[in-house]
């Protein structure tokens, strides 16, 4: 199966990977299901069948005009999941595809999820408010709106040295994943990309943590620049009832690449509970 088709006629493009137990992957903005593909070779080569796919509107999936809020994007998974015929399964959200894992677990109670993820995730609010202090100012995400407007290529040039720790001391990643990270990213379309920003930037999940049921791992990096660990990892831990925070030191957002043999070993073992 390569494309599941949503209630609104979006075709989503889906890498199904292996047998076993299944593990729905949810990549971060704005990225492609492409980014899980180490561990998801581990994931099926421990038994487990690895599931990945294009958000509407990025890579390969179709790019319809409306469907870039929360509510939307859960019932993409839920469709992912029902059209895969994954029951009992683990849900592993990276970045944006927290949030779709979070409201889903509200939107949809949870249904055939064994187990959550949340690596790097924007999860439970990424706005600063008078009950958000640790959120980051409205300005940040309006001038990445105008840069992605004015020149989105040159945006997603530094923005990804952000997002994968790069600086004059450290250089953790290739120059060659940095360029391939802004070929994926300018797949998508410019709607999909500013609206998808606008949707993690604003949406408030706080109220969606207490639908969290199952037994969840959260990863997080301390130097994450993109979705700071105060108000990201941490804040979801002490939220999510059931929940076990392992912190990154110095470990930046893009850690599934940086710190690539950690997290795919903490994924398996919490995967193989």
């Amino acid at each position: 199966m390569n494309y599941v088709g949503t209630k609104d006629q979006t075709r989503l493009y889906v890498k199904d990977r292996g047998s076993g137990r299944p593990v729905i992957m949810l990549s971060g903005w704005p990225l492609s299901a492409d980014s899980w593909d180490d561990q998801a070779m581990a994931i099926a080569d421990a038994g487990c069948r690895a599931i990945a796919y294009d958000r509407r509107g990025f890579g390969r999936s179709s790019q319809p005009w409306l469907g870039y809020d929360y509510d939307t994007l859960a019932d993409d998974l839920a469709a992912v999941l029902a059209q895969t015929g994954a029951t009992d399964a683990v849900l592993v959200g990276f970045l944006m595809g927290g949030g779709e894992l979070a409201r889903y677990m509200s939107r949809h109670s949870g249904q055939s999820v064994a187990k959550a993820v949340l690596v790097s995730s924007v999860v439970p609010h990424m706005l600063k408010t008078d009950d958000n202090p640790d959120g980051t100012d409205e300005s940040v995400f309006a001038k990445m709106t105008q840069a992605m407007k004015d020149d989105r290529t040159k945006f997603f040039g530094g923005f990804f040295k952000d997002f994968f720790g790069v600086g004059l001391l450290g250089h953790p990643v290739s120059v060659e994943l940095l360029q391939s990270a802004v070929n994926v990213a300018m797949q998508a379309s410019l709607k999909a990309t500013l609206e998808c920003a606008k949707s993690f930037a604003t949406t408030d999940f706080r109220p969606d943590l207490s639908a969290f049921k199952v037994p969840t791992l959260i990863i997080h990096g301390t130097a994450d620049k993109t979705a700071p660990i105060r108000a990201a990892g941490r804040a979801a831990a002490a939220g999510i009832a059931n929940s076990k925070l392992i912190e990154y030191d110095g470990a930046p957002h893009g850690l599934f690449a940086t710190d690539k043999v950690r997290p795919t070993k903490e994924l398996l073992d919490f995967i193989q509970i």
